[in-house]
């Protein structure tokens, strides 16, 4: 009978073994998640001010480099800035790796991935990168337990949403710049935010209601080296109505209000407490959960925390078995846990043997870092993951990278491994042969660790 604390520690962390000092029962769990970011605390990354600042150099040496010819130092200089913008957004991967391996927070780091991947943006050109992978720690993690309805308005107000989104090419039709200038309107954030990021697809919304948003959202642009900027010569004039609510004013203020009310919308809730029970729970959701985390988050201003305690309150998600499969990513960083791989050598690890080791199998496994194959971010169910490729790129992974990943005598012991990693959860849904016979009759301690990192039950969440 699989123990309840290893089930929550697959469900709603990177599993086993715990980092020390983590909560193992569910108020425990969220006790910690309401106190200090841990994971920050412990690998802190570069800050918005910094990732602003490379932006603007490198957005500047671009056109410079324009201007010049192919082999000009002004292409030699673009360059040398591009690659520090990739290495920064590197650096926000093996930052992201380090707090799941090491923090005593695991929810929180999962919330985080959750949702960057609800709030998904994609870089249009490589001088984007750093930031769309900085966004989870200057907008998401200060806001992970407060208000939906704030976190909203900083991500879609963001300069990874409005570059993603080119929110900067929306300009009013009627408006001071789009008269003179013939210019129109750019729908894509208006539709992400209603479509993705509140009421969810078909939620009784119209094609108007999206023209009637990205009217609103006219004004919005991003200036590099400062952040998000409001232009309003670009505003398109006059009150705009979106779902029957009439929204005018002047600057920033409609833009929030509209959101506001977005977050408030009986839609909004449902989608939001589907996506964390499917996401946490299972691919078919329980339909009475999802219905009390919504009525939650509206009877509480859309906060987030009180929506999560109903979460971890239920009882069957202390019980088997576990129905969700471990997304690429989250199978990393279990299986470097695993192998008594510590944030510290992630940060310090070259970069080829990074790159060959970690970043490049994430793409091969279906989960290239930040870039999703649309707005809509990564899917949940376990058909996507568990494919003939993603499955063979694992299973390759598991049986060749550990013995070069691991120094020299370091392997841990596999019976060992296999207590710590899977606890009571080792030989759960076994069939004639469970894992631990298996794992004991194997010929090499290479082939044992590959077994349990491959095991049904280690790729389960």
């Amino acid at each position: 009978m699989p123990d309840p604390s290893d089930i929550l520690a697959f469900r709603f962390g990177y599993g086993l073994p715990l980092p020390a000092g983590s909560p193992a029962e569910p108020d425990a769990i969220l006790a910690r998640l309401i106190g200090p970011d841990q994971g920050m605390a412990l690998w802190p990354g570069p800050t918005e001010a910094e990732v602003q600042a490379l932006l603007l150099r490198c957005t500047e040496a671009r056109r410079a480099a324009r201007k010049s010819g192919r082999r000009s130092d002004e292409r030699k200089i673009f360059t040398s800035v591009l690659r520090e913008v990739l290495v920064q957004d590197e650096l926000f991967m093996r930052l992201a790796l380090a707090r799941g391996l090491d923090s005593p927070d695991g929810f929180r780091e999962r919330l985080v991935r959750f949702w960057a991947d609800h709030f998904t943006t994609i870089a249009r050109t490589r001088d984007h990168k750093a930031v769309m992978s900085g966004r989870a720690d200057h907008v998401i993690r200060p806001r992970l337990t407060g208000r939906f309805a704030d976190l909203l308005i900083a991500m879609e107000t963001h300069p990874a949403m409005l570059l993603a989104l080119d929110q900067s090419s929306s300009i009013g039709p009627n408006s001071p710049v789009g008269s003179k200038r013939n210019l129109g309107l750019n729908e894509n954030l208006a539709r992400e935010m209603i479509e993705l990021h509140t009421l969810g697809v078909g939620a009784g919304y119209s094609q108007e209601d999206v023209r009637q948003l990205a009217e609103l959202l006219t004004g919005l642009s991003v200036e590099p080296g400062i952040g998000t900027a409001f232009n309003p010569r670009w505003v398109e004039p006059g009150p705009e109505t979106v779902l029957g609510r009439s929204y005018d004013g002047e600057g920033l203020a409609p833009i929030r209000h509209v959101m506001e009310d977005l977050a408030h919308r009986p839609e909004t809730a449902l989608h939001l407490a589907r996506k964390l029970v499917v996401h946490f729970v299972s691919d078919q959701p329980d339909a009475d959960l999802v219905a009390r985390m919504a009525k939650t988050y509206l009877a509480n201003d859309t906060a987030m925390m009180p929506m999560l305690q109903v979460l971890l309150a239920d009882p069957a998600v202390q019980q088997g078995p576990l129905q969700k499969a471990r997304q690429p990513f989250d199978f990393m960083v279990s299986s470097l846990r695993a192998l008594g791989v510590t944030g510290a050598e992630v940060l310090r690890m070259a970069r080829k043997p990074f790159l060959r080791m970690i970043r490049d199998p994430l793409m091969v496994m279906g989960q290239d870092w930040e870039n999703p194959r649309g707005p809509d971010g990564w899917p949940e169910s376990a058909e996507s993951w568990i494919t003939p490729q993603g499955l063979a790129a694992r299973i390759g992974w598991a049986m060749e990278t550990p013995g070069r990943l691991v120094k020299a005598g370091a392997m841990p012991d596999p019976q060992v491994m296999l207590a710590q990693s899977l606890g009571s959860l080792a030989d759960e849904g076994a069939g004639e042969m469970p894992l631990s016979r298996l794992v004991a009759r194997s010929e090499s301690q290479r082939e044992a660790v590959g077994l349990i990192l491959a095991a049904p039950q280690f790729n389960r969440r």
